[in-house]
């Protein structure tokens, strides 16, 4: 009896690990005039067991609304904010300060300094100089706040600065930008934090129909042969294409966070309401296995996003929220299954501990 107990307890144990590396997240977006309060988002997350969010900039009121919730937060620091911070260590210590420490009951999992930064992203292109410095000056405030062994200092990338993705394992950042991510990839590595990549199978698909089936872009098809790999799905794809590329920069053993991915429900080509429940839905489970390249390894994930913005352009920008802005979901979904599987195990292993004592 005490060898099944100990058996389920490893059992147990093996769950939990699965549970809180493959945690869904969602990103939480708040370019809207007809928005529910950040409090009652925080209740949406908490009501649907979503245990991760991302917010891109520190407004008081949803840091506030977290105060001593179970949701484990990544944290923005505007583009904006990045010339400042890098000019002055003063101000990225205020910046965690006024940010990070006010708020000590709030669960901070990392810090994204800056968002899809990118020589080829028009407005962004203006901070290429600015964001490593602004990193480094926000790490060294949290290691003087004694925070950095608890939260991680990173930045959110788009993956057009991967020149090569096919095949997969041959993934490699444009030459062009070699000499701006590969510092970045190096100071990650250097303080074990992951890289934040923003992943869209969506506009891979919409721009290269003539190459990308959309039952791939949705996990419903039976996947294609790549570099003599099969990948059920295009997201592995992507993703295995920015782990190669990190590799080949030094940064072989650094992890690779799907910052944000989705599917929008109206709007645009391929939109529809079908599409975006497939997406999300198929996500939600394919995330749990792992890749080719990291096969057994959960990525960690956050959907775009939690609620339609309908100040955003163009149209389809409004709907990549997974809830309408009244809060009522566009579908039936199921968020962190693992943890009812996780709850049966504990609460069995109990009763057969419980029965074992009265023996």
């Amino acid at each position: 009896m005490a060898t099944i107990i100990q058996l389920l307890l490893v059992v147990a144990a093996l769950n939990l690990f699965t549970f809180s590396e493959a945690l869904i997240g969602a990103a939480y977006g708040r370019n809207g005039n007809n928005l529910p309060s950040p409090a009652q988002i925080v209740s949406l997350f908490n009501n649907n067991r979503i245990r991760r969010m991302r917010i891109y900039d520190p407004n008081p009121a949803t840091l506030q609304a977290l105060r001593g919730t179970n949701i484990e937060l990544m944290l923005g620091v505007p583009n904006n904010e990045l010339r400042s911070i890098a000019g002055s260590q003063n101000a990225a210590n205020s910046w965690v300060q006024n940010n990070i420490r006010n708020y000590g009951n709030v669960k901070f999992r990392y810090i994204a300094v800056g968002n899809e930064v990118s020589p080829f992203r028009g407005e962004s292109s203006q901070y290429v100089q600015v964001l490593l410095p602004a990193m480094q000056n926000i790490q060294n405030a949290i290691n003087r706040a004694g925070l950095g062994g608890r939260i991680r200092v990173s930045t959110a990338i788009d993956t057009g600065l991967i020149g090569n993705s096919y095949p997969p394992r041959d993934g490699a950042f444009r030459n062009d930008v070699l000499g701006f991510i590969t510092p970045i990839v190096q100071f990650l590595a250097r303080n074990k934090s992951p890289l934040l990549a923003n992943i869209y199978p969506y506009f891979s698909y919409i721009y290269n129909k003539a190459q990308i089936s959309l039952p791939y872009a949705l996990f419903t098809g039976d996947g294609v042969v790549a570099g003599g790999v099969r990948y059920q799905n295009l997201l592995y794809a992507m993703y295995d294409s920015v782990v190669a590329a990190v590799q080949r920069v030094g940064g072989g053993g650094i992890d690779v966070v799907i910052s944000e991915t989705g599917w929008p429900s109206t709007g645009g080509d391929a939109t529809s309401l079908e599409n975006e429940r497939a997406y999300v839905t198929n996500l939600i489970h394919r995330v749990e296995a792992g890749t080719p390249l990291r096969p057994g390894r959960p990525i960690e994930t956050y959907i775009f996003g939690i609620i339609d913005e309908n100040l955003k352009n163009p149209e389809y920008e409004k709907h990549w929220g997974i809830f309408y802005s009244n809060m009522q979901p566009k579908f039936s979904i199921r968020f962190n299954h693992l943890m009812d599987t996780y709850a049966e195990i504990v609460n069995t292993t109990f009763i057969i501990k419980q029965e074992y004592a009265a023996e």
